[in-house]
């Protein structure tokens, strides 16, 4: 994994989640903004699939289980998708805390799919 991508894909995750808490417990709906946060956050674990699969490529090889990793990343890839799709069909302000909750699990699995790749010793 890139240490900077990682970084960024979290620190986005975590401005997206918190900006769907507030704006669900404030009452808003989902909207463009809210959907198109998880949607960027979609773009950058699809960029993620594609790092993962070019990385050891290069040389730069997991220290940790690759199964797990895979699975981690398959699962952050599949969460945006329901919690839009969630959002689109119960049109409620929970919807918005929904898709904030979305974005802090994708960005702790970030952290752990980073750990997995660069901290452990398989």
């Amino acid at each position: 994994m890139i240490t900077w991508f990682t970084i960024t894909l979290i620190l986005l995750a975590v401005a997206a989640g918190l900006f769907c808490v507030i704006a669900g417990l404030a009452g808003r709906r989902p909207s463009d903004f809210s959907v198109c946060a998880l949607a960027l956050i979609e773009v950058l674990l699809v960029a993620q699939v594609v790092i993962a699969i070019i990385a050891p490529l290069n040389g730069n090889a997991p220290t940790g289980d690759l199964l797990e990793y895979w699975v981690y990343l398959v699962s952050a890839v599949l969460l945006p998708i329901g919690g839009v799709v969630w959002a689109l069909l119960d049109r409620t302000r929970w919807s918005t805390v929904i898709l904030g909750v979305v974005a802090f699990a994708v960005a702790i699995m970030v952290w752990r799919m980073h750990a997995i790749w660069t901290l452990q010793v398989a």
